[in-house]
């Protein structure tokens, strides 16, 4: 059977992608309503994708039995659904916090604490296909421990995701020094699509370096970089026997042999191949390093991995572990912003123990 799921705010860009999961997926996920307070939105979205719309949260969960909730909406209004969905005692999938500052943080967590919450965070970018390939292969030891990761792939906490699994790191205090340079450069695709026009645009992009002591996390990240078709985006992690450079790996054996190989991204239907076009998996020499679950449907890496953030959550709430809990969500979100602290004043800012850190 289906896990089912809702959803609230349904209209907007980040809900769309669970759409068309569920779309493609109709065997693993059901949505099974959607909170719109718009009624000619929720018309359009009822047309468009054969579902059914509320205008409130009350109308949802009195038509619907979802097994979780997915809250896809931002600021206040995010903070105020999770609240109210834990008081009725119903998981909850958020995006990511919607807390502005450490005070709001803390004031989220202590408050769905108390309230014994079921939540995790949709934090989609640590299970991009390459992404878990890197970690299974840092997690096969080949790299020995490693100690140093540069992240130039998306901005604010998901960076800071990324360095911290890339490293290996829990709540450990953290010292940053970080700069913003500012640069001309063609204005690109955003959030709203392609450029109407060819123009010079000043954009900044922030460096960090965030120093554990024994381990180096780099943060590099230009805005919209993630989507520019002049802006490439970089990750590398060195270890004591290796390194990963993009999809290039370099390890030198403990019988001094130096091993040159290559993460390989293998997709069907290719050339002759007749097996209809989707991932298959990444490949390193003659190891799997990840193998995509969802084949063959076609979905994307971004919603790859935001349908395995579905599937933890539909085994979380049978008991599975938790993947990505509001403690995590709030250490990135909290260390992002003392990054942003950090560009803003120049001055070399120390993370403190927070209330949420778990040893």
């Amino acid at each position: 059977m289906p896990v089912k799921f809702g959803i609230i705010g349904g209209a907007g860009f980040r809900a769309q992608y669970y759409l068309r999961i569920a779309e493609a997926l109709p065997e693993r996920f059901q949505i099974c309503g959607i909170v719109v307070r718009d009624e000619a939105k929720g018309r359009a979205m009822e047309a468009k994708w054969g579902v059914s719309t509320y205008r409130t949260l009350e109308q949802l969960l009195m038509n619907e039995s979802p097994d979780f909730v997915v809250v896809s909406v931002n600021g206040p209004a995010g903070m105020d659904y999770m609240l109210r969905l834990a008081e009725a005692g119903m998981p909850v999938l958020a995006e990511t916090p919607p807390a502005p500052d450490l005070q709001g943080l803390e004031r989220l967590y202590e408050q769905l604490a108390a309230a014994r919450a079921q939540i995790q965070i949709a934090e989609q970018y640590p299970l991009h296909p390459v992404q878990e390939a890197r970690l299974a292969l840092i997690r096969s030891g080949r790299l020995g421990s490693i100690t140093e990761a540069t992240v130039s792939v998306s901005h604010f906490y998901h960076g800071v995701s990324l360095i911290r699994k890339m490293l290996g790191i829990g709540f450990e205090e953290v010292t940053i020094r970080a700069m913003r340079f500012e640069s001309r450069w063609v204005n690109g695709p955003t959030r709203s699509g392609p450029p109407s026009e060819d123009k010079m645009i000043a954009l900044q992009r922030d460096l960090a370096w965030l120093d554990f002591g024994d381990r180096l996390g780099i943060y590099d990240f230009t805005k919209d970089q993630h989507r520019s078709w002049t802006r490439s985006n970089h990750l590398s992690v060195r270890g004591e026997r290796g390194e990963i450079f993009d999809n290039r790996v370099l390890i030198q054996e403990a019988s001094t042999v130096p091993l040159q190989l290559e993460l390989k991204r293998i997709n069907k239907g290719e050339w002759e191949n007749q097996e209809g076009y989707f991932l298959k998996g990444i490949l390193c020499g003659e190891q799997w390093l990840y193998e995509n679950p969802f084949a063959p449907s076609r979905l994307y890496d971004d919603e790859i991995a935001i349908a395995s953030c579905l599937q933890k959550m539909a085994d979380y709430i049978k008991g599975g572990p938790s993947f990505y809990g509001l403690e995590e969500a709030s250490q990135d979100h909290y260390i992002g912003l003392m990054i942003e602290k950090a560009i803003l004043t120049g001055d070399t800012i120390t993370t403190a123990r927070q209330s949420w850190a778990r040893d």
